[in-house]
């Protein structure tokens, strides 16, 4: 069980989120080029020099939570229970980067939708999330492979990760792109996953 946070965290919580909350929603409301760290800082009603402190640019701040997410997933697989068959885990692993993705425990749900237009959409933010996104599933398929080093060699845990990945990230950008709200998203993205794990021939063998 994890520790209560204290005073001094929680306020750097809070500082970081209404910076991020504020960039969103003048990205939204003004476009993400348009938008100065001047404004940003302006309307969290902090300085400049405290939103450095928190972020290196405006593109930081659309991937604000991309470590913490890769770290989640990583213990969700590390910390899976000994008998847990691989399938589960597997979907789990799916619905956890789905729900952080599409619905971040301290962002509004419109407010998803606009990182998530940004980021397809404004070039530099999509190669940026193209290589974050390569990262987390190497990390991810090394993890898996690691955990079920018996069920699965690095190739198959490679190739199971890219295909869920694949699969739902595909669905979701689909989703999107009907002007779908993030929850039809994340729910397209999850039976995306299902599916693909279905056709994943490596699944059923033996016990995994």
């Amino acid at each position: 069980m994890s520790e209560p946070l204290g005073l001094r965290e929680r306020k750097k919580l809070r500082t970081r989120r209404a910076l991020v909350e504020a960039a969103l929603r003048l990205f939204g409301e003004q476009g993400y080029q348009e938008t100065t760290i001047a404004e940003i800082t302006a309307a969290a009603d902090v300085s400049a020099r405290t939103f450095f402190s928190y972020f290196g640019s405006k593109e930081d701040v659309l991937f604000f939570d991309h470590q913490e997410r890769t770290d989640e997933a990583l213990k969700l697989l590390a910390d899976r229970r000994p008998d847990e068959p691989i399938r589960d885990v597997l979907l789990r692993l799916v619905e956890h980067g789905l729900r952080a993705s599409l619905l971040p425990a301290d962002m509004a749900s419109e407010l998803s939708s606009v990182r998530y237009r940004l980021v397809s959409s404004v070039p530099a933010l999509r190669a940026r999330g193209l290589r974050l996104l390569f990262e987390t599933e190497r990390r991810l398929a090394a993890a898996l492979h690691e955990t079920y080093p018996g069920e699965l060699d690095r190739t198959e845990a490679a190739a199971v990760i890219g295909a869920l990945s694949g699969a739902a990230n595909l669905a979701v950008q689909v989703s999107m792109d009907r002007g779908e709200p993030p929850e039809r998203a994340w729910e397209a993205g999850r039976r995306a996953a299902e599916i693909a794990m279905g056709g994943l021939a490596v699944l059923g063998r033996g016990t995994v």
